[in-house]
């Protein structure tokens, strides 16, 4: 097996929901397992990143939203045997169960460090003892479980596994070798990538039938009430944001994820799905693309942090689908080139505020930049390199966008929490219009 098609195949998890809540879950649910007797107080820390994305994120088979839910979820009900699917067995008696907790005050949930590296600290104390489990750099890399204050499980962190001299694998690469991988890898060898398909096109029918949507019922009539139909970018984006706009209300059929984020493997994904529909590509075609896009993605992702402030999904998987259909459409490394130019050069800085409704805006301005960039690239037109962020190469262009997030945006990071919290304080005060009554109002939809 090739390097690259390995780097795919580590990096493609089903995830159940968006992955941040289902991550709290896990860790509290693991922390569980270590200790016995009644609950006093469940206890999180969590990196800004954290925070920030399951700040108001759906919750899978729940209409509660946030951290305290799916820490108060987590420990209830979720299964850790699942990883980020976790939450799957969900039932109404645990969501009154989870919300009672949250309620009486039993579930704590602190801010850490302003970092795009995941960083997860979940401590169950019961009046028989505590336990406690350390996440970091990713959603379920577990480095430290400690029972009653005593060590009983170790791991080195991946960051801490990495030598400051030595690239992470895909930086090894350039675009011209990640073409040439994607135009010649044995199609069996990536065949696997059709499961991204399978998770990910499932959970389009659920946004379609679902009564809680409502991007997608409007994308769906601006589409002629077809899910495919002749216009290929209103199609690509029915199909990639209804996805989207399911997960993060917390439907319950998982994503296919790619560097860590469900959201991520929809944009990545779907857009070139509604292409070969539409075009009559081959399926082999279509795997090959798939394999290019996720590529790309995880390049600038090494580069930006899995958890930062710039919407990485929009920006990161984006840049990677739209390398992907340029390569549909017959794109050279030329054409290549010039696409991600043209990204880096539109949406470069657009915000991440969490994993939210609004993920589904940026998901279809995320389709709509990727179709003008391919389109432009086509025809020889770009941002050239001398202009702003890009770079002399699409290698240098690619680490320009991930700098922009870390540490270029760790300020921005900031803010956003500050503004989450402050709107918090205005729900408590019980102010007109405040976060709390939008909340209330949006779970009794």
């Amino acid at each position: 097996m090739k390097e690259l098609t390995k780097l795919i195949l580590d990096d493609m998890h089903p995830a159940l929901g968006v992955t941040e809540p289902g991550a709290i879950a896990f860790a509290v649910a693991t922390a569980k397992e270590h200790v016995s007797g009644t609950l006093q107080e469940v206890r999180l820390v969590l990196n800004s990143g954290m925070y920030k994305n399951a700040f108001t994120c759906g919750i899978p088979n729940s209409r509660e939203v946030g951290n305290e839910h799916a820490a108060a979820l987590g420990y209830v009900a979720a299964d850790a045997s699942k990883g980020l699917e976790c939450l799957e067995g969900v039932k109404p008696h645990h969501n009154r169960e989870a919300r009672a907790l949250v309620e009486t005050g039993k579930v704590k949930v602190e801010l850490g460090e302003i970092s795009s590296r995941i960083h997860i600290y979940a401590e169950v104390t019961t009046d028989e003892g505590s336990a406690s489990v350390t996440i970091e750099d990713a959603h379920t890399n577990i480095v430290e479980i400690k029972e009653n204050g005593r060590l009983s499980f170790s791991s080195p962190s991946l960051q801490g596994m990495r030598s400051e001299t030595v690239p992470v694998p895909i930086h090894r690469y350039t675009l011209r070798q990640l073409l040439h991988y994607a135009q010649s890898v044995p199609i069996e060898e990536i065949r696997f990538i059709h499961r991204a398909y399978d998770l990910n096109l499932a959970l389009f029918e659920q946004a379609i039938k679902s009564r809680r949507t409502t991007f997608t019922h409007y994308l769906y009539k601006k589409n002629g009430e077809r899910i495919i139909s002749d216009d290929e970018q209103q199609s690509a984006s029915l199909l990639c944001n209804a996805a989207i706009e399911a997960r993060v209300l917390g439907l319950s059929r998982p994503a296919m994820s790619i560097t860590g984020s469900g959201a991520h493997g929809i944009i990545a994904t779907l857009p070139l799905y509604a292409s070969q529909q539409v075009n009559g590509y081959t399926e082999e075609q279509l795997l090959r693309a798939t394999a290019l896009s996720y590529l790309v993605c995880m390049y600038i992702k090494e580069h930006s942090g899995k958890l930062s402030a710039f919407c990485g999904c929009a920006i990161a998987a984006g840049t990677g689908m739209a390398c992907g259909l340029a390569y549909l459409k017959g794109g050279t490394l030329k054409n290549l080139t010039l696409t991600i130019q043209n990204m880096a050069s539109s949406i470069t800085g657009m915000i991440c505020d969490g994993g939210n409704h609004g993920c589904t805006m940026k998901g279809v301005v995320a389709v709509d930049a990727a179709y003008r960039s391919v389109d432009f690239a086509l025809h020889g037109i770009t941002i050239e390199p001398m202009h702003g962020i890009n770079g002399s190469t699409p290698e240098a262009t690619m680490r320009h966008m991930g700098l922009i997030a870390s540490p270029g945006m760790e300020g921005t990071e900031e803010v956003i929490v500050h503004l989450m919290n402050r709107k918090m304080t205005n729900a408590a005060r019980a102010e007109p219009n405040s976060f709390g009554l939008c909340l209330a109002r949006r779970n009794k939809t």
